[in-house]
């Protein structure tokens, strides 16, 4: 069944004992760029997630090692081991801005996914979350949005989006960013499939087709069906973000089962938001338009048994905002929902029993 976990910087930090406490036994990693600051229980630079550097800024460890080679990740799938958290994902990325514009120096940048893969398969950790964000990350307008309570959440309109400039000398256009992904999947997929990885693509967040001046394109449905005849393999699938896809279709169940039917779901990210693509914000797990039921409902009749995590919470009362989504009370107020979700939608003791497994 359906496993809950949550996101985990790679060295222990308050929330791994939390999360262990309220009933989750999976992680979702980080690459081990650099420890986290005091008090810090989400990501501190949101590049290192995406890759959306050079290999130039990367620093290497003590023995040499690129964060997502070989002996950084076993080390950090032997801490989560310790405190008794399976690692089940990984939801970071070596540089790949190169990739995703088509610059000189893509294949060297491929080759270090290259890497990664190979080192996730050998230590057993099966899916990897990526993107294809050009130039940006994820992006929010608003960071403190008041909504129940007086907690904050994130919020976009894009209204208020500066204008992004285009990538100096590059015309960046829709359908470049279709060969480029394309290039891409071609030379990943054989590698994944031979470590036994599955690729899990998120969709573009915001899902609009314009941010500023740079082009997205994995913001439908059927963008989503186009990306996975590109290169079919069964090792090429997607995350599916609820929250972006809410904003791209009225009928979430449906749309589950559409890519569960071709078995291309590898990783979910359970969220909700209020809005539309163009202007929307985050919510309470609890609090959203999206029946949530219906939803889990749906993952259990197309037989979905890998992971999902909450995501983008509220920032509650005592808390900083450091990392805007990824506070701490939220994520155990969405993840105690969840399971209530769970039992609901599996039944209690399928859900105790596999909790305990």
């Amino acid at each position: 069944m359906i496993q809950i976990a949550e996101l985990f910087l790679p060295y222990p930090t308050r929330l791994w004992q939390l999360a262990k406490q309220v009933g989750v036994n999976y992680a979702v990693g980080i690459l081990p760029y650099e420890k986290p600051a005091e008090g810090m229980d989400g990501p501190r630079d949101w590049r290192q997630v995406h890759g959306q550097f050079s290999l130039e800024e990367t620093q290497r460890d003590g023995q040499g090692d690129y964060p997502w080679e070989y002996a950084p990740l076993a080390a950090a799938k032997a801490r989560f081991a310790e405190a008794g958290l399976e690692l089940a994902v990984i939801e970071s990325s070596p540089p790949m801005e190169k990739v995703r514009q088509g610059l000189p120096g893509r294949d060297e940048e491929i080759e270090q996914v290259g890497a990664m893969l190979r080192a996730m398969g050998r230590l057993g950790i099966g899916v990897w979350c990526c993107n294809f964000l050009a130039q940006a990350p994820w992006g929010r307008t608003t960071v403190d949005l008041p909504t129940r309570g007086g907690a904050v959440v994130t919020a976009f309109n894009l209204k208020d989006v500066p204008a992004l400039p285009a990538p100096t000398g590059l015309q960046l256009t829709h359908d470049i960013l279709w060969d480029n992904l394309r290039y891409f999947l071609e030379r990943v997929a054989p590698i994944a499939e031979e470590a036994g990885v599955k690729l899990a693509m998120h969709p573009d967040d915001p899902p609009v087709p314009w941010v500023g001046r740079v082009p997205r394109i994995l913001t439908s449905l059927e963008a989503f069906d186009r990306y996975l005849d590109l290169t079919p393999s069964p090792a090429i699938g997607l995350t599916f973000c609820q929250g972006n896809f809410g904003l791209m279709t009225s009928d979430m169940p449906e749309a589950i089962r559409h890519f569960g039917s071709r078995g291309k779901i590898h990783f979910v990210h359970l969220r909700d938001v209020r809005g539309t693509a163009d202007n929307f914000q985050e919510t309470f797990h609890d609090d959203g338009p999206t029946d949530l039921l219906d939803c889990l409902r749906a993952y259990r009749e197309i037989g979905y048994s890998g992971v999902l995590r909450p995501d983008h919470v509220p920032t509650l009362a005592g808390e900083t905002n450091a990392s805007p989504g990824y506070a701490v009370l939220g994520r155990l107020h969405a993840v105690g929902y969840i399971r209530g979700l769970l039992e609901a939608a599996y039944g209690r003791a399928e859900v105790r029993a596999a909790s305990r497994a």
